[in-house]
């Protein structure tokens, strides 16, 4: 609870005892002040409120940027590994590579060429 929120609902018990004390002495001046105060009470209140909503808001996204670039780390780390995997596959293996390479080419090829 932040100081807003606790400012805003003393002020606003304070017009509600305004409003009642002069509702019964029967004066309009206090219950017009109290009125004004119970709603300025609920506006400082309500925007306390809100600036705490705002601070969870952030901490949450920052907790989730945290977790984005820890998972993404291991993705990129996780790629690199089974990259590297493959071209020593492919190195080890240079005739496989080769025509496997020299079959995907001709086929793409073949599915690309113009009907006459």
């Amino acid at each position: 609870m932040n100081r807003d929120r606790i400012e805003g609902g003393i002020r606003h018990l304070r017009g509600r005892a305004k409003t009642a004390v002069g509702a019964v002495a029967g004066r309009p001046m206090p219950q017009v002040e109290g009125a004004i105060d119970q709603a300025a009470g609920a506006a400082q209140y309500a925007y306390g409120q809100a600036r705490e909503t705002a601070r969870g808001l952030r901490r949450d996204g920052e907790h989730l940027l945290d977790e984005t670039r820890r998972h993404g780390r291991h993705y990129r780390d996780e790629a690199l590994h089974r990259g590297r995997a493959a071209v020593r596959r492919a190195d080890e293996n240079r005739t496989a590579t080769l025509l496997l390479v020299a079959a995907a080419a001709f086929s793409f090829g073949w599915l690309l060429r113009r009907a006459r």
